[in-house]
């Protein structure tokens, strides 16, 4: 016993110091603020002759409010609708066109209000349904039909991305979250001022085309997302539960019935606030000269004009939940358990001990999966993650019921690796397992343009880029007792959230393969 415990120190010192200059990895990100407010966060490297780019909107979901959810997401599909110059053919015909709709848009809501009065009385069961709309609103439709039509015959489709990809450019993309909205691509190195132009452009002179067109994408990708998947609409309602105070509630892709009803005029105040310059970072990671992108970004995105009002925090704090939540559902998928505890958010001095429980619990080595996989075998599959977002944060456990048992039996089961752990330590070799997993994690996450790019972006719309630097020192900081005080802390009865989901039928469903 001595000589193996001598070995395993020796190989954990072996560890440490190997690992240590994954430790002190630092991303050199040079900051700079332009005169009208907007932030520059350049990383230069000449790995590649390429320049990941992108920009992050402080904006998503959680800024919403009732009556117009979703609206964070639209503006990430509007954004790609083009300029004055870019996608249209004819831009005067294309704006008299886009006031018609609108005005057209005005009587139709007129019509909804009706509609919506009729729902509530009962004399509609829907209003979603065509024969439940009013003669005049089906009159309208037609008009208005009419006009997209009209619209459709002087735009450029796509215009935006084809000039990107004739020059180069690849993984043009987007993502809207609860507390932001990205928007990101890579191009080569030499076409860096194309990227400086086409993004100011778009946040300077926007034209939302499409504005209503585009509402039946969202309801589409909210039906592959939400509707068309065997969990989708228990985890939006589950999500409603969990949420008391907090703007998380509500989905990001927005209720149906405000995405229906949100108007242009809407869209124009929520995008005056919210991408006003001083509420945007850009980001750039790749073959530049600093110098050159600060000259750069000063001449195109200058010219942006301060905005006039600086979007408000979120300032609803969420309320300590009084009483433990559970949610029965059946569902077409195999029996299983998901719980939520209530934690802390991004940058909190416990989010790092709560990253490493997760750690601790998760993965293939995790003692979830070794206690109720392999063990005990009550489950196929378990997982843990702690999801700090900017004003609040969750822990997320849960596991597959195997065949034969339950998802009660897996909840136990996750139970009592918790209370292990508020009772006993957890050994040195185990925890600095699991940092030196982390250290490895995040030198991987930095190896290319790309990866680092998208880093920053999550770090800084979820509050700070700095974490990008800073997280490995805090992580390697957590002790044995840090990981045991926050268990006893957060993993309480009254603090969770339960769903159990168990199947329609006795059909059977395949089991999925262990990995032993």
């Amino acid at each position: 016993m001595k000589k193996a415990t001598q070995f395993l120190v020796a190989g954990l010192l072996w560890q440490s110091t190997f690992l240590a200059p994954l430790f002190a990895q630092k991303v050199p990100v040079v900051e700079t603020t332009l005169a009208n407010g907007m932030r520059l966060l350049l990383v230069e490297r000449h790995d590649e002759p390429a320049i990941a780019g992108g920009w992050v909107a402080h904006v998503g979901s959680s800024n919403e409010r009732p009556g117009i959810t979703g609206i964070a997401h639209l503006f990430e599909h509007m954004m790609f609708k083009g300029t004055e110059t870019i996608g249209t053919k004819d831009y005067q015909k294309d704006q008299q066109i886009l006031a018609a709709q609108e005005k057209v848009r005005d009587e139709m809501r007129a019509e909804e209000a009706k509609m919506r009065a009729e729902f509530r009385k009962g004399e509609i069961d829907d209003m979603m349904r065509p024969e439940n709309t009013t003669p005049r609103w089906r009159e309208l439709k037609k008009h208005f039909d009419e006009l997209i039509a009209q619209e459709r015959a002087v735009l450029v489709k796509n215009e935006f991305d084809k000039i990107y990809t004739t020059e180069g450019g690849r993984q043009m993309n987007a993502f809207t979250m609860e507390d932001m909205t990205a928007y990101f691509i890579e191009v080569p190195a030499n076409k860096l001022e194309l990227w400086m132009w086409m993004e100011s452009e778009r946040i300077r002179h926007p034209v939302f085309r499409e504005f209503y067109a585009e509402r039946d994408v969202v309801f589409e990708e909210r039906r592959m997302r939400t509707e068309s998947t065997p969990l989708g609409k228990f985890e939006e309602q589950a999500n409603a539960m969990f949420w008391e105070s907090v703007p998380y509630s509500w989905p990001v892709l927005g209720w149906p019935s405000d995405i229906s009803a949100i108007s242009k005029a809407q869209a124009d105040d929520f995008y005056s606030l919210f991408y006003s310059p001083q509420n945007i970072t850009l980001i750039l990671v790749g073959d530049f000269m600093v110098a050159d992108a600060e000259r750069l970004a000063r001449k195109y995105f200058e010219r942006i004009p301060h905005g006039p009002r600086n979007p408000p925090d979120v300032i609803t704090l969420e309320v300590p939940q009084a009483a433990e939540k559970r949610m029965y559902a059946q569902a077409d998928t195999n029996p299983e358990v998901d719980i939520n505890w209530h934690t802390v958010p991004f940058g909190h001095k416990d989010s790092y001990a709560l990253r490493v429980l997760a750690e601790l619990l998760s993965t293939r080595t995790g003692r979830l999966y070794k206690g109720l996989v392999l063990g005990s075998q009550v489950s196929t599959e378990v997982y843990a993650q702690q999801d700090s977002r900017k004003w609040a944060g969750l822990f997320n456990a849960g596991g597959e019921a195997r065949e034969g048992h339950t998802p009660e039996e897996v909840e136990q089961g996750i139970y009592a690796a918790l209370d292990k752990l508020k009772t006993e330590e957890v050994p040195a070799a185990e925890l600095q397992k699991v940092k030196n997993n982390f250290a490895a994690g995040e030198y991987r996450k930095l190896s290319a343009n790309y990866p680092i790019l998208m880093h920053i972006i999550q770090n800084d719309g979820e509050g700070d880029w700095r974490e990008l630097n800073n997280a490995a020192e805090k992580i390697q900081a957590v002790t044995v007792a840090d990981v045991q005080r926050v268990v006893n802390k957060y993993f309480t009865k009254e603090n969770r959230f339960v769903g159990i989901y168990t199947r329609k039928t006795n059909e059977p469903v395949a089991q999925k393969e262990d990995s032993k």
